[in-house]
């Protein structure tokens, strides 16, 4: 506590210890995560997972909107539309992490305190339709060890999956309020540059792009 303001310095070192090198870390993360995505489609394939009999059609398990149901317009079905909207909303808050990382080069702390702030508010969004989706499934049957839609296998797979991924969006939304809380009271404008902003931003474009993964072989798949 310093002069009545909470110090979060303490959690801005400790990302900074830890990361000593985010980009390389990051890069050979995202090599990794990809190797393995591609082994388990592959194993997935091989074992007919993916297959009818095992996995349901997104279209008709990921097919309401809230406040709407299920969606039509003019007759014609439209399913995938709320998750269309939470990929968007993910995507458009890596739009506004890049442009706090830019901020930062150019030492502007009130637009990177804007950008860090709109990046906050669309990872709150994103976990809150993740939140909404899951009282959906969870409403219709469906429980780690059951699946009105199918076998079991789809809705352990689904709340793990999302589950796992969640957690670390959850986690990014933590690093980016201590990184903008540090911005307002001015620790990297002392330090003189914006490191902090650029690490943390790395982290959560390799949020996003497993994302990607996700949505692709949960609801597109």
């Amino acid at each position: 506590m310093r002069d009545g303001r909470i110090d979060f310095t303490f959690a801005d070192n400790l990302i900074e210890k830890y990361t000593p090198d985010a980009a390389a870390h990051t890069s050979h993360g995202a090599e990794a995560h990809a190797d393995h995505t591609d082994y388990f489609v592959q194993k997935m394939g091989e074992t007919g997972i993916f297959s009818e009999s095992h996995w349901p059609s997104p279209d008709l398990v990921f097919n309401h909107f809230p406040g709407f149901g299920i969606i039509d317009f003019h007759g014609m079905h439209l399913p995938l539309i709320f998750v269309s909207l939470m990929t968007l909303i993910l995507i458009l808050s890596s739009v506004t992490m890049v442009l706090a990382v830019e901020a930062g080069q150019r030492a502007d702390k009130d637009a990177v305190s804007k950008w860090m702030l709109w990046t906050i508010i669309g990872g709150f969004m994103f976990l809150g339709c993740q939140a909404w989706e899951w009282t959906q499934f969870i409403g219709a049957g469906s429980r780690m060890y059951s699946n009105p839609y199918g076998p079991p296998t789809f809705a352990a797979l689904f709340f793990g999956v999302t589950g796992f991924h969640g957690f670390h969006v959850f986690s990014g939304v933590v690093l980016n309020i201590i990184i903008y809380v540090n911005n307002l009271m001015g620790t990297y404008e002392k330090r003189g540059h914006y490191e902090m902003v650029e690490k943390v931003g790395l982290y959560w474009h390799f949020v996003d792009l497993v994302w990607v993964f996700v949505f692709t072989f949960f609801y597109l798949i």
